[in-house]
């Protein structure tokens, strides 16, 4: 089971106007979620959440899910969710005397050297080891980027280069159970939402917000089928990193895939080296601890492709279908015509644009609709998670409540465990997340559309 959260950009594109603040901005965004929520932090009818995070980042927290091909489509329908607040947000800025643009874009830095990110979530049964047991998944996290990273045009001192990842440099330890004043790979605190006795949520933060399906297929496909072997106690190479800060950098800032990090047993590889065993450890367990679907067979086809783009240096075997081999086309493209450096601001802008989440204006849109990007899910699938929670987990029940909540007059509370109407009513706790069906919610759904 998983989850996706995403933090997005916000601008406001105004040049005629007084200075604003992104607050103002985002608050006037959220305006017509405040006036039926009563609150700028709502849980949807789809059973995700949406709200503002710290530093004004409009938030979206998919609802637990059990398919990738649900997961992308929650994950999708949030860019459309939070795209669908635009117009109402620039008619009240407009009314305040503000007349401008709002761009929200699904990336991971602004042009202020701030970054903001992609959270994964992946539901792990508790165990007494789980620091151990995260920290054996810190060196896949760290070479994941060659096929997972959303690339980006990295600008130093000494000039620009293209990069695998934005969020890469941003990192600043391995594990924390902070996120503010630390921000680490992956965040341990203990908060599963679910039975705590039995799970535990693994909260990966290192990872890039990625706008391309196949990219959110293979990054969080991969990493589940290498939970599924860790849980099972499968035998997987030991590629503990001398140093995990260094390595994320110098994997992120070679596009060439043959720098080396030193490992903690003085040997030196390769990021690709190191997913390729990966990889090869997987593959070798599908048909016994893993079984073969045609969802699997499609990561592990992707991820092999992905590595060879790397090794071969042959970026046309992914450039429809992974995010940083399709921004490297995009920008050697326009380089190309426009004869500058990496570092022209038009490029700057092109980049920008390709995260920009309008289907209107959005790069990455218009690459859709030309064809030069692959899909794995369909607009009628994103159209229907907007408004249905995924129906084989805890989310059917959510979505369900909140649904008849919001058709009747009656006061609720709801997070991810817990349904209740204001009142006299008992809290019903929902532990279970592969739970899609229970009486006591039908019950409560029932008693609201009485009314």
């Amino acid at each position: 089971m998983f989850g996706l959260e995403t933090e997005f950009g916000l601008h406001l594109d105004a040049p005629q106007a007084r200075a604003v603040t992104p607050e103002e901005v985002a608050g006037h965004l959220f305006r017509s979620v405040v006036e039926w929520g009563r609150s700028s932090n709502v849980f949807l009818p789809n059973a995700s959440r949406l709200y503002i995070d710290v530093g004004a980042h409009p938030e979206y927290a998919t609802a637990e899910c059990d398919t990738l091909t649900d997961l992308i489509a929650s994950d999708k329908a949030g860019e459309r969710i939070v795209h669908d607040l635009i117009a109402d947000g620039e008619r009240r800025l407009s009314e305040a005397g503000i007349d401008g643009t709002i761009h929200l874009y699904k990336n991971n830095t602004d042009s202020a050297g701030n970054s903001y990110g992609c959270h994964e979530n992946y539901l792990v049964r508790r165990r007494a080891d789980f620091r151990a047991f995260a920290s054996a998944l810190l060196p896949f996290l760290i070479t994941r980027q060659v096929v997972t990273g959303a690339g980006c045009i990295t600008r130093t001192p000494q000039g620009a280069h293209y990069s695998f990842s934005p969020r890469a440099d941003h990192m600043w330890e391995g594990l924390s159970s902070a996120t503010t004043r630390s921000r680490p790979m992956i965040n341990t605190r203990d908060e599963p939402h679910a039975n705590a006795e039995l799970y535990r949520r693994m909260h990966v933060i290192v990872g890039d917000s990625t706008m391309a399906e196949p990219t959110a297929l293979l990054k969080v496909g991969a990493t589940d089928l290498m939970l599924r072997l860790m849980e099972a106690h499968a035998v997987l190479p030991d590629f503990t990193l001398a140093n995990e800060m260094q390595a994320i950098r110098t994997v992120a800032h070679d596009m060439t895939g043959t720098a080396t990090v030193e490992l903690a047993d003085g040997r030196h590889l390769s990021a690709v080296d190191i997913q390729w065993a990966y990889l090869e450890a997987v593959q070798s367990h599908v048909d016994g601890t893993i079984e073969r679907t045609a969802e699997v067979d499609k990561i592990l086809d992707l991820w092999e492709r992905g590595l060879r783009a790397v090794r071969e240096q042959r970026f046309d075997l992914v450039a429809t279908e992974l995010d940083w081999a399709i921004k490297h086309r995009l920008v050697t493209r326009y380089q190309e015509r426009l004869d500058c450096s990496l570092d022209d601001p038009r490029l700057a802008r092109l980049e920008l644009a390709f995260h920009d989440v309008s289907p209107q204006r959005g790069l990455y849109y218009k690459l859709l609709d030309q064809g030069l990007v692959k899909r794995v899910i369909t607009e009628e699938e994103i159209e229907r998670a907007k408004a249905v929670a995924p129906t084989s987990t805890r989310a059917r029940l959510r979505g369900e409540f909140i649904k008849a909540a919001l058709g009747s007059s009656l006061d609720y509370t709801v997070d991810w465990v817990h349904l209740k109407l204001t009142g006299a009513h008992q809290t019903v706790l929902l532990k279970d997340p592969f739970r899609n069906e229970d009486a006591r919610v039908q019950a409560l759904v029932k008693e609201i559309e009485g009314h």
